[in-house]
């Protein structure tokens, strides 16, 4: 068992993130370099400032722009829309891990007689006209479903049939326009050797072993307890997780942490070890400023980061207007070690304006020079980022 301090523990944390220091993903090559560690990247449509999946990436990519992450995802189809913590990406070399799911949605579509015939006429328009939404097609028949493993459900028989393709793996996304999703046959762009290949893991506690591994290297420590960190686990309960943890940590696999006045065990992956040794050096890393993502892999366990950072985070997104304590889509913003405050961000592209609507300030943060030069710093990355040209600052509290 190793022992850390608090700041430790923080410290470890943001360096495995690449959220302190130097940054040490860069380009391209840094985004599958991340996306390999974490696993999965959540997806979420609304932009305001960047959708979510692109805001975990400014904040940790060097030069990261938007258009590498539609490269990846719709040119170089290394990257593949796809569920895994709820909506999400992943690397393309990981599809044959999901097979269980893509398995499951065809033998739910089997309880649809009607299906056969919907599927049939999507595959004749798809090879007609290509690449299409549930807005071009117009099938024959009524149908009304719900998905096995997707995350929605209606009574619109285009998209159900779109979306029930999609979840058995015959269909994945070619390309978005905003929020609206393009559906093409996988079998065009995903090799053979991936696209057919068996469940690499057939026994369940095999399975939930690599997910529950691929979640802790998605956080970096993660206890074993109920946390949104599992969400989207088939047959992950308490028993089979502490089942799992059990048989990691006899594999050492996984290494536990005991951090300086937490009640729980935090666990990291045995490979992390060496960063964890790095962080008993007490070194002085250098400070960097950025916004997270309201959805980032790093606040997944918001009770973990209020307990580590004494920071309480809630996307108000879904809060009545009347009952926000801040704002619609509230950006977290990190400080060297530390959650400084939170920020509401517009960027309103007619105009090439980043707009800084609000930023909230913890308690006890003291606006120095420093942190007022490392805030301008870190807006005018987020400007470029959002390809705004001028930033306005409305109000600070």
């Amino acid at each position: 068992m190793i022992q850390l301090t608090n700041r430790q523990a923080r410290q470890f944390l943001l360096l495995k993130h690449g959220l302190l220091d130097e940054y040490k993903f860069s380009g391209k090559k840094g985004v599958l370099d991340f996306v390999r560690q974490v696993g999965c990247i959540q997806y979420d449509p609304i932009d305001l400032c960047g959708k979510n999946a692109e805001l975990v990436l400014q904040s940790r990519i060097k030069g990261f722009t938007k258009g590498m992450l539609a490269d990846l995802l719709y040119e170089d189809r290394c990257l593949v829309d796809y569920p895994d913590k709820n909506l999400a990406i992943i690397l393309v070399e990981d599809w044959p891990y999901f097979e269980r799911y893509r398995n499951a949605a065809r033998q739910h579509a089997d309880r649809y007689p009607e299906m056969e015939a919907l599927t049939a006429q999507v595959r004749a328009h798809i090879q007609n006209h290509g690449a299409l939404s549930s807005d071009d097609l117009k099938l024959d028949g009524d149908f009304s479903w719900q998905s096995a493993i997707h995350w929605s459900s209606g009574n619109n028989s285009s998209r159900s049939v779109l979306e029930q393709m999609y979840s058995t793996g015959e269909l994945i996304i070619h390309h978005k326009k905003g929020t609206r999703k393009y559906y093409d046959l996988a079998k065009k762009y995903i090799q053979p050797n991936l696209l057919n290949a068996a469940e690499p893991l057939e026994d369940e506690l095999e399975h939930h072993k690599w997910r529950v591994l691929r979640r802790i290297d998605s956080v970096g420590l993660l206890w074993n307890r109920a946390s949104d960190a599992w969400l989207n686990i088939w047959g992950l309960k308490a028993a089979q997780r502490k089942e799992v943890f059990s048989q990691l940590l006899h594999e050492d696999r996984i290494v536990a942490v005991a951090v300086e006045q937490m009640k729980d065990m935090l666990y990291c992956l045995a490979e992390d070890l060496p960063l964890i040794e790095a962080v008993l050096q007490n070194q002085e890393p250098k400070l960097r400023c950025e916004l997270i993502a309201p959805l980032d892999n790093f606040i997944w366990d918001r009770k973990l980061i209020k307990e580590l950072f004494d920071f309480d985070y809630t996307w108000e997104i879904y809060t009545p207007a009347i009952k926000r304590k801040f704002g619609y889509y509230v950006l977290p913003l990190l400080y060297g070690e530390s959650f400084i405050g939170r920020a509401e961000i517009i960027a309103e592209r007619k105009t090439g304006t980043l707009v800084v609507k609000n930023i909230w300030y913890e308690n006890g943060v003291r606006q120095t020079t420093q942190l007022r030069t490392a805030l301008n710093s870190c807006f005018q990355k987020f400007a470029i980022f959002n390809g705004c040209k001028t930033i306005s600052a409305e109000s600070m509290n």
